[in-house]
């Protein structure tokens, strides 16, 4: 591609160094969505005809059907006793159908086999306390499908050569060295290695909870692309003493996890990434959020599936990169929610729409006996970026069809009063409160250059080091303008309550001065108007929305809930285990912190 052309009225005078230090500027939204619309014209401008955007509206909607993706057993029986199993999963560049009319895409994708890899990865089905050995290998080639950004702190091997990756099992309680931290990555067969590697096979004990989880890429600076690339699947931890009883649906049929996710495609099928980025001069690729107008679901654009007129369990996945979906029926059906995240809710809440940020899980249940018409769009009317941002289109504001068929029957699943009761926050056993605050750094032109938690680097030590078997307070400080969906490994926790902040702007000008919400006085601002939690997120989680502007308090449990004991491993050992924003893009550069454990 040629030189960016509007390269010389965005030169920068300032370093990254100067931008590091504590001077969050908060970027305009009308801004930042201005000059992305001028960038994507100059960029497309330049491309050759063959490369140019694919228009989403040349792909006709509901004409694939949903995939069911293969599922894995991460178990074994022996006689009638489930035993521990080992599985070797790879991580392949192969071809894959989004779509009936878009040629075949270059992906990276999870599976036993090259042939049997699959965008998502297949499903690992694991049970409650039996263990999985997963040895994930890397068969990828030497460059990367899509553009990456040397700029931001990323893993690149010594020889800069092949595509670092390491999994991580997102909701997933084991070991650090099991956690698939960012600096834990290598390369085909092993070749290289990150600073923190230390095994070729996880293992995954599954002594948590039952509930629905996602495995997915965690390389250093590289997880937006190599999500992006087709590296996500879904892990579900049964436990059949414990959910039998609830009569829920289950079985092939009746429980289907659907991963959504959005993309944008060339005219050839290739995948749309913007290879210049936003302050070009600073990060030449790096762009604060990725929005695809195309959503897929189970691999496949805008697919259909044919139901019968009973309940059916659906575990939705949000693995987009950045873009919110807040999910809604266009015939008014209600989603039933029976788990948040992986942990199941005391008891069903029903609502009529359910935002999702990237990696929630709304695990619900659908009716489609209720229904009054014979075809129910499921649909989506998120802004983006969220909350502020565009409102959707005729192209990301439909997710996928269900066509109901007419005859009705004896449906022999149920939705009980009760679910799975766990204990409930109990401030008065919280050892520590801490603070964590939320920047974005700005250039002069108003766009993003960087994102920290409390003003630091990831490289910097720990300073988050709960102790196992504790819960403490976190008190999270939002200063941006994006809404934040924060994930903390290893961890759970409930969201207590949401406060506006007050004189903001002198509260934010303290905090880029001093980084330091206690000198600050947040007790003087954080008195503004309460947000009220969901019902059904006032249980147990492991990602939750931060609002912009607010204080949203937190209790974290360092322990398991389903047992009220410790871990049954030790999470004290290296390299420990990380919180961040789950927008790949702020994630990756660098709104990332490590979480190292005490005894």
């Amino acid at each position: 591609m040629k030189a960016f052309p509007f390269k010389a009225y965005l030169s920068l005078s300032l370093t990254h160094t100067q931008y590091s230090r504590f001077l969050p500027l908060f970027s305009l939204v009308s801004m930042r969505r201005i000059l992305l619309s001028l960038l994507l014209l100059a960029h497309l401008g330049e491309l050759g005809a063959e490369d140019r955007l694919l228009n989403p509206s040349k792909l006709e909607m509901f004409v694939d059907e949903l995939p069911d993706m293969p599922k894995i057993q991460g178990f074994r029986m022996l006689n009638t006793s489930p035993k521990p199993k080992s599985l070797m999963i790879g991580m392949f560049k192969k071809k894959w159908k989004f779509h009936r009319d878009l040629p075949p895409t270059p992906v990276f994708a999870y599976g036993a086999s090259s042939r049997r890899a699959t965008v998502p990865g297949p499903t690992i089905e694991a049970l409650q306390g039996i263990d999985t050995y997963v040895t994930w290998k890397n068969f990828l080639p030497s460059k990367h499908i899509l553009p990456w950004d040397p700029t931001i702190p990323t893993a690149i091997p010594a020889t800069k050569t092949g595509i670092p990756t390491v999994v991580h099992l997102h909701g997933g309680m084991h070991e650090p060295a099991n956690d698939g931290n960012a600096n834990s990555w290598f390369t085909a067969g092993f070749k290289e290695k990150g600073p923190d590697w230390s095994k070729r096979t996880y293992h995954y004990n599954n002594n948590q909870q039952p509930g629905s989880l996602w495995y997915h890429d965690h390389a250093m600076g590289l997880t937006r692309v190599n999500l992006l690339a087709g590296l996500i699947g879904a892990y579900v931890i049964r436990h059949p003493e414990v959910e039998g009883p609830l009569e829920l649906p289950h079985g092939v049929e009746f429980d289907r996890p659907l991963i959504v996710f959005d993309r944008s495609f060339r005219k050839d099928g290739s995948i749309y990434m913007n290879s210049t980025g936003n302050n070009p001069s600073i990060h030449p690729q790096w762009q604060p959020e990725y929005f695809g107008d195309i959503i897929i679901v189970n691999g496949k654009a805008w697919p259909k599936m044919t139901v019968r007129r009973r309940k059916y369990r659906l575990r939705i996945i949000n693995a987009s990169n950045a873009r919110f979906f807040r999910f809604f029926f266009t015939n008014g059906l209600e989603f039933i929610h029976v788990a948040s995240d992986s942990t199941y809710l005391g008891e069903p809440v029903v609502t009529n729409e359910t935002l999702l940020a990237p990696s929630e899980i709304a695990d619900v249940v659908v009716d489609f006996s209720k229904s009054e018409t014979d075809e129910a769009v499921l649909a989506n009317d998120a802004p983006y970026p969220y909350p502020s941002g565009d409102p959707v289109n005729g192209s990301n504001g439909k997710i996928m069809k269900f066509t109901i068929k007419k005859k009705r029957e004896f449906d022999t699943w149920r939705v009980p009063d009760k679910l799975i009761q766990y204990p409930s926050p109990d401030l008065s056993s919280a050892t520590q409160r801490r603070y964590i605050a939320m920047y974005e750094y700005t250039s002069d032109i108003g766009e993003p250059t960087h994102l920290y938690i409390n003003g630091k680097p990831y490289e910097e030590p720990a300073t988050e080091t709960p102790k196992a078997g504790t819960s403490e307070i976190w008190n999270v400080i939002n200063l941006t303008e994006d809404n934040h969906p924060m994930h903390i490994h290893l961890a759970l926790f409930t969201v207590l309550d949401q406060t506006e902040l007050v004189r903001a702007e002198e509260f934010k000008a303290c905090m880029s001065k001093m980084n330091d919400a206690i000198k600050c006085q947040i007790s003087k601002h954080a008195r503004g108007k309460k947000l009220s939690v969901a019902a059904h997120e006032k249980g147990w989680k492991n990602v939750y929305k931060m609002t912009p502007g607010y204080v949203t308090r937190i209790l974290v449990r360092f322990s398991y809930i389903h047992s009220n004991t410790s871990y049954s491993f030790d999470p004290t050992g290296m390299p420990g285990y990380v919180y961040h924003c789950h927008i790949l893009d702020h994630e990756d550069n660098a709104m990332m912190r490590p979480l190292v454990v005490m005894k």
